[in-house]
């Protein structure tokens, strides 16, 4: 299915059973919470889907679980994170053969490549693949920038529509529009500016604490699309303590304790994550359990 580059895409978690296996049953608990909450896409294998430690074979079986589960409601991506230009090309043509709906898109890890050099990465995969890509831009985590120059060549390709914007400067949401338009979809990427980003005119939102608390997402991004901004800063102020446990080290334990406490996941990570222990634990805890203590009542988003 084609992919619309708008509204919530949960950067799910991925899940494990206490043996390290992948445990499905609890995934599909939290994508059906994910789906009912009325999200846009889906998004695996990101930072919050713990890729790097991910073998192929649980990426693909991910990845085709997925597309099974959601049976065509919302696109299904699954992220590219590679360390070669072969390996991010067969990747692509993997999820392709698995069938996800697009591609999330890094530039290449671990090796900081200079601008040419990312170029023709980005560019090798965009011509082997017929899927859309999202050009995950964020360099303050992944050290590489892809720069608004850089994009005019990115655009000739015309499966490259996307980019999660993960920057952290709001300023780019309104150069991007006034330099691209509709050409390039703004999918914001950092919980903590994605009110400011989406009133600025970005079209989505590639989200993290949605994985704990779906509705509450969803209707944020609902009201702001109906001009309701007082509503939606309501819940933007009442999550600002949660989204704060996204912008850390340990974001994936942080949410997925959170997961924990409304139903929709366990505390399982892969090493070498390991759950959170003594003060972490401590601060996240009682931040998780303040917060839904004044959980707000939500006005009847589907419908707005």
């Amino acid at each position: 299915m084609g992919v619309k580059w708008e509204g919530i895409m949960p950067a799910v978690t991925t899940k494990f059973n206490d043996d390290d296996t992948l445990d499905f049953a609890m995934f599909e608990t939290n994508l059906k919470a994910q789906l009912d909450a009325g999200v846009h896409g889906i998004v695996l294998g990101g930072t919050l889907g713990e890729a790097s430690t991910l073998t192929e074979a649980e990426k693909r079986s991910l990845t085709k679980t997925t597309v099974d589960l959601v049976k065509g409601k919302v696109p299904v991506m699954i992220t590219l994170a590679e360390q070669s230009t072969r390996a991010a090309v067969k990747a692509a043509n993997m999820a392709e053969e698995d069938g996800a709906s697009g591609l999330m898109m890094l530039p290449p890890m671990r090796y900081k490549s200079t601008d040419r050099e990312t170029l023709e990465f980005f560019n090798s995969v965009a011509k082997n693949t017929s899927l859309p890509i999202m050009v995950y831009n964020n360099p303050v985590d992944y050290k590489i920038e892809i720069t608004h120059n850089m994009f005019d060549e990115l655009l000739k390709h015309d499966n490259i529509e996307a980019v999660k914007e993960s920057t952290r400067n709001t300023m780019n949401i309104t150069r991007i529009k006034n330099r691209f338009g509709d050409r390039l979809k703004i999918m914001t990427g950092v919980d903590t500016i994605a009110f400011e980003s989406m009133v600025l005119g970005a079209d989505g939102w590639v989200a993290g604490l949605v994985c704990a608390f779906p509705e509450e997402t969803v209707a944020m991004y609902q009201l702001i699309k109906a001009g309701r901004i007082k509503e939606a800063l309501d819940i933007h102020r009442w999550f600002m303590p949660l989204f704060e446990l996204d912008i850390v080290p340990e974001l994936v334990q942080n949410i997925k304790l959170a997961e924990v406490y409304t139903g929709l996941g366990t505390e399982n990570v892969r090493a070498p994550r390991l759950p959170l222990i003594g003060e972490e634990r401590k601060y996240a805890i009682k931040t998780i359990e303040d917060c839904l203590k004044t959980r707000p009542t939500l006005p009847d988003y589907k419908n707005l």
